[in-house]
């Protein structure tokens, strides 16, 4: 009888070790995520938004001209992202998730984003007092971000000048704020 008594004791905290290091597994993969980390070499935050320079931007396999070039952009002012530095590369990925690297003085630290390119329906951007539409935007068309105060910004263009809610932007975190 002692012996089923020591038997059970021992199963139970068995159970209640594995039970803790499962706690602990858990609670270390929910705690709250780190500030971004710095560039390695700009010692900026990453990941970050930029746009692209120029019309034509070679984006390459590796960080260097030996590596081949895997496609080219031709729209400038295009949003990026930057999530890795190699010396003067920067390793990017676009709406679509396709990533590459370019040279860093392909990019600029200007703002800009897309206008839900993954919609088929035109947005509205509205006047200051978020409710007057002003214009309708295609999906894709590209403005400069002027401001966001978290959930709306300020998004201008050639034609267009005016807010949108920050959810309806590829090129600006949820809940960034930008002055």
């Amino acid at each position: 009888m002692p012996h089923s008594i020591i038997t059970r004791l021992f199963t139970f905290y068995r159970l209640l070790a594995g039970c803790v290091v499962c706690f602990v597994i858990l609670h270390a993969n929910n705690a709250p995520a780190q500030e971004s980390q710095k560039g390695s070499v700009s010692g900026l935050p990453l990941p970050r938004y930029v746009s692209l320079k120029s019309d034509r931007v070679n984006v390459r396999e590796g960080p260097s001209k030996e590596h081949p070039t895997v496609w080219i952009y031709t729209r400038a002012a295009l949003p990026v992202e930057i999530t890795a530095e190699f010396e003067t590369w920067r390793k990017i990925r676009d709406w679509e998730g396709a990533e590459g690297w370019v040279l860093h003085s392909l990019l600029s630290g200007r703002r800009t984003a897309l206008a839900a390119p993954s919609k088929k329906e035109p947005l509205v951007l509205t006047d200051k007092d978020r409710r007057t539409p002003v214009v309708k935007l295609a999906p894709g068309v590209i403005g400069a971000l002027r401001s966001c105060d978290g959930k709306w910004c300020r998004l201008t263009g050639k034609d267009f000048d005016g807010y949108i809610q920050q959810e309806n932007l590829w090129g600006v975190y949820p809940g960034e704020k930008i002055e």
